[in-house]
Order: C-alpha cells, then sequence, then structure tokens
C-alpha cells in the first residue's frame, strides 16, 4: 500500500497528533476502526523461540481524521442538547506534587523541549513507540527488540537474553531498557532518563525527572493487534505511579516507517509563534 506525503511534512504531523492527543489522554485509546471491515485475523505468529513474534509496523488502525478545532453553532432553532462531561482520566501531569503544579503553571507552548528537536521520554499519544507520532515500528531478533519511530530518529534497542540494566552508560532521552518474557507478554522496564525533555510534546507541559522509571507490557493478542499497557513513576515530582490507559496499535498495510525528521531551520517558524503572547489563545 502507497502512503501519501503532504508537505510540509513537520506542520501535518503536529496538527494531526493534537487532534488525536484528546482522544488518547480520556481513555478513548489511540486505536481507530478502519473505514471498511478488517477480515478475522489469524493467530498471533511467533518467533523460532516460540514467543510471539511482535515484528511489525503498528499503528492507530487508520489515518487520523483532522476535524475542525470547535464544532459549527447549531442553528438557532435548534435547542441546545445537554452533554454529560466525561469522566476525565488521569495524565501524567494530573499527578504532579504541588511544587510541580506550580512550576507547570510558568511553562508553556514556548518551553516545548521538542522545538528544539528533542524527543520525548514517553509518548504524546501515550504510546512509546510512537514518539510524537502515529506510527512505529518493532523489528525483533533472537537477543533484541528494536522499537523505531519516525519522529526525530527515535529508537530503542531492548535486550530480550536476561541482562540487567547498563551502570556504565550516561542518562539518555529515551532511558535504558531491557526486557523480560512473561508467558506470551514482552515486559519491558526503562530507567535511567535525562530530565532534560518532556513526556509529551505539542505545548503538553510534561517535565519529568532523573528517577523517571517506566514498566510497558506488549502483547500481540492476534496477527494484526498488538495491545500495550504502561505504568509510570516519578517519585521526585509525582504523588504516586501513572497507570496509563491501556492502548490497541493495529498492524499497518504498509511494512516500513518513514523519517520525519527536524532540524532548527524546520522549527524556526513554530518556535517564533510559541513565543508570542496568546498565542493560538482567545
Amino acid at each position: 500500500m502507497k502512503r501519501t506525503v503532504i508537505a510540509p511534512v513537520f506542520v501535518v504531523f503536529i496538527v494531526a497528533t493534537a487532534f488525536a492527543v484528546a482522544a488518547a489522554q480520556s481513555g478513548a485509546g489511540a486505536t481507530s476502526s478502519p473505514a471498511s471491515p478488517a477480515s478475522p485475523a489469524g493467530a498471533a505468529p511467533r518467533a523460532a523461540d516460540g514467543h510471539p513474534d511482535l515484528s511489525g509496523v503498528w499503528w492507530p488502525g487508520s489515518d487520523l481524521t483532522v476535524r475542525p478545532l470547535a464544532p459549527s453553532p447549531a442553528p438557532a432553532s435548534a435547542p441546545a442538547a445537554p452533554a454529560a462531561a466525561p469522566r476525565p482520566r488521569p495524565s501524567f501531569a494530573s499527578l504532579y506534587q504541588p511544587w510541580a503544579m506550580e512550576k507547570a503553571k510558568t511553562l508553556s507552548d514556548k518551553d516545548d523541549p521538542s522545538l528544539h528537536c528533542t524527543s520525548v521520554a514517553f509518548g504524546t499519544l501515550n504510546v512509546s513507540l510512537y514518539g510524537m507520532g502515529v506510527v512505529g515500528q518493532i523489528v525483533q531478533t533472537p537477543k533484541f527488540v528494536v522499537m523505531l519511530t519516525e519522529t526525530y530518529h527515535g529508537f530503542r534497542l531492548v535486550p530480550t537474553d536476561g541482562r540487567k540494566h547498563r551502570d556504565d552508560v550516561p542518562p539518555s532521552l529515551r532511558g535504558d531498557s531491557v526486557a523480560r518474557w512473561e508467558g506470551d507478554t514482552l515486559v519491558v522496564d526503562t530507567t535511567n532518563f535525562t530530565d532534560t525533555n518532556w513526556m509529551a510534546a505539542e505545548g503538553l507541559v510534561s517535565f519529568h525527572s532523573d528517577a523517571l522509571h517506566i514498566v510497558e507490557r506488549y502483547r500481540r493478542v492476534d496477527a494484526n493487534t498488538l495491545e500495550v499497557e504502561a505504568t509510570v513513576e516519578d517519585p521526585k515530582v509525582l504523588t504516586g505511579p501513572w497507570v496509563v490507559p491501556k492502548q490497541t496499535l493495529r498492524l499497518a498495510p504498509f511494512d516500513q516507517i518513514m523519517e520525519v525528521a527536524c532540524t532548527g531551520t524546520a522549527t524556526a517558524a513554530l518556535m517564533d509563534a510559541a513565543s508570542k503572547v496568546n498565542y493560538g489563545k482567545k
């Protein structure tokens, strides 16, 4: 299946992701139903060692639908129907300790490290495999699970051979990951983060500390479905663990991700706009 690229890619990626953030953080997840009914999925493929093979390109299930920022007003003759407010799900930032809450109030779009081509520590759509985008690729080998994102050259090399966390590497933007199998579920444990990036992007204030610890659970339900759960701890800034809503990823109809590069030139206009007072706000 041929993928369509719309230029400039960076702007399209930010717009599409921004519209999907609300759904993902409200607990609706990152999954969208395909336009047409999918054929029944077969069993999850298995690697030579007997474990499920997580390899593939994974995405929400269809292209994101870009909608207007606000719905069109109803005609004057139509009575306004009362809408039940959805119960908000906790987010990373909603669990900030009081001092962190106060600090968050001093930050905004202009402080987002991603404007300087810095990758996020987790994922804007609550899926670390996506990073700041909406698609990621897994390549599984006998000793490693390689996780690739399209944005900012993001990658993680996750050993699955029983080794421990490394103690000879400096903190990094994506942390140091090791994994183990619990039955058919891959459990990925990530520590040793730097505190210079945010958990998410697109102006979602979500700074963290170097005590960040993320445990993810990947389970390939069938040939076309991957379920991801995560628990995030950061005792320096959070009041307790953040249990991320389960995300359901679909096998994409293409087998290779593309590069969404970032340069200072590409982000200069975004940085300038974000620095303006009340930019994008009424």
